[in-house]
């Protein structure tokens, strides 16, 4: 008889909801994770707790209080003298914030009796698990069903070796003691975005550097260009079509070699964050030696029901591939918990919903126009601007808009796109519309309160067949 009926890899929001919901589903069931903090002791949570989504959102909301505190509370007649920033103070508020999360997750599995071993694990053959603890010693441990939610680590480039001292990756730039007076960022995704934007609002000046010569390449063409011009607006400089070729470090300053359609440039900054995406954590699994396939990428190859190749072991989120999403991973978990326990459990990844944490935000589900152009898909679309929102004028936040994509003939939704204040909240309406195959007309008939930020939505929808009322 082995020792549990699963065994989950990983304490992050895959792992650690995949254990809840298998206990919740009485199974026996334990989670091994080798997370440390700085000061070597054990925690749940993973990267999006530890050095992630967490404690960026914490620094990004603490940034933009001081950041409208000295723009903008002026227009709502809020005068503010002799300002300073306490970065101890702000960062010792992200490791609460940090802290009190974790603690809840170990709460969590005490609750629902999951048992945690802290070490690092490695798959044998006969569903068995080696694992090794932090002080060396080793112990075997079996389950009817493992399941890999390892996630992913910062992607490292040849040319920018990180240092974490002047050349850092998200986690460095997540540590700062200090406001770096001139800062670099390789990538203009949502982790450079958001930790230049960190940085910028408290007072460094920001230079992104993006390879790709579109910005955003995977949102929606209006609202990327948008949410570049109000990010440009906001003192981030940003360089599309730029492609970093060399950073050395001299004298605590990093000379940064670039191409772009100029020619050879040359940035100098005081610190450099390397922000050029992520890649499964898989190497050290010992997976391919028990048969998992796993591709050229490092991903773990798997079945629509997240098994792989070998009968028994399942794997979800960044380890799979995919969006490398918090949410994606933890549902991608609750349906392989269920479908262990025997249910049907299914997961729509059409619905996934993106969110870029700038201020205002990005958020996007569903089909770009271009995604439909290209396969010949017939549409139409609603757009409504924040400016014509009775709430978004009353809080002094006007920029951006909704556009709502639909089908030109039978009306479903097929995408929603914001930019704007509270767009990571407002998303969640038009993913439940479109997980109940909602139209926009059904979106249009809806009632939504006044005044409110979730009008434009409505309106948005109201204006897919051209009888907007605001606008």
């Amino acid at each position: 008889m082995a020792d549990y009926n699963a065994i989950i890899i990983g304490a992050g929001p895959g792992g650690y909801v995949t254990a809840i919901r298998c206990a919740q589903l009485g199974m026996k069931t334990a989670c091994v994770d080798k997370w440390v903090n700085p000061e070597g002791q054990s925690v749940l949570g993973g990267t999006c707790l530890n050095v992630g989504c967490i404690p960026s959102k914490a620094l990004l909301d603490s940034s933009h209080h001081y950041y409208f505190l000295q723009k903008q509370a002026a227009e709502h007649g809020i005068k503010c003298e002799g300002l300073n920033i306490d970065i101890a103070a702000m960062q010792a508020r992200k490791q609460d914030v940090v802290k009190t999360l974790t603690q809840g997750i170990v709460g969590l599995f005490k609750k629902n009796k999951v048992a945690t071993i802290q070490g690092t694990a490695r798959l044998m053959g006969n569903q068995q698990i080696e694992v090794t603890a932090h002080d060396g010693s080793k112990q075997v441990v079996t389950a009817d069903n493992i399941i890999i939610a390892t996630g992913s680590v910062p992607t490292q480039i040849p040319v920018a070796p990180v240092d974490n001292k002047s050349i850092v990756d998200s986690t460095g730039a997540l540590a700062f003691d200090n406001v770096p007076k001139r800062l670099g960022v390789i990538g203009a995704g949502a982790i450079g975005l958001e930790l230049g934007s960190v940085w910028n609002r408290l007072g460094s000046q920001v230079t992104i550097l993006e390879a790709l010569p579109d910005f955003l390449a995977m949102a929606d063409r209006r609202i990327a260009g948008a949410a570049l011009k109000e990010i440009k607006k906001q003192g981030l400089d940003i360089h599309l079509g730029a492609s970093v070729t060399a950073a050395t470090v001299t004298n605590n300053e990093v000379t940064i070699s670039y191409q772009d359609k100029q020619g050879e440039q040359k940035l100098v900054v005081d610190k450099l964050i390397v922000a050029v995406g992520r890649k499964p954590y898989t190497e050290s699994l010992g997976a391919t030696e028990i048969g998992i396939s796993i591709n050229e990428r490092g991903f773990i190859q798997v079945d629509e029901h997240r098994q792989t190749t070998v009968s028994g072991i399942y794997a979800i989120g960044d380890a799979i591939g995919g969006p490398m999403l918090a949410h994606k991973a933890s549902e991608e978990g609750v349906m392989v918990a269920e479908r262990l326990a025997g249910q049907k459990s299914e997961m729509s990844y059409e619905t996934v919903p993106y969110v870029i944490y700038t201020h205002p935000e990005v958020a996007f589900v569903g089909k770009t126009e271009e995604q439909l152009k290209a396969v010949g898909i017939k549409y139409k679309v609603g757009q409504f601007p924040f400016a014509a929102s009775g709430r978004a004028k009353a809080n002094g936040e006007t920029n951006g808009m909704v556009r709502i994509i639909a089908d030109a003939n039978t009306d479903s939704i097929l995408g929603v796109h914001i930019f704007g204040t509270s767009a990571s909240e407002l998303i969640s309406e038009a993913v439940v519309a479109m997980e109940f195959e909602a139209s926009a007309e059904d979106l249009a008939r809806t009632i939504h309160a006044h005044p409110t930020l979730a009008e434009a939505i409505h309106e948005a929808a109201l204006a897919v067949d051209k009888r907007a009322i605001h606008a």
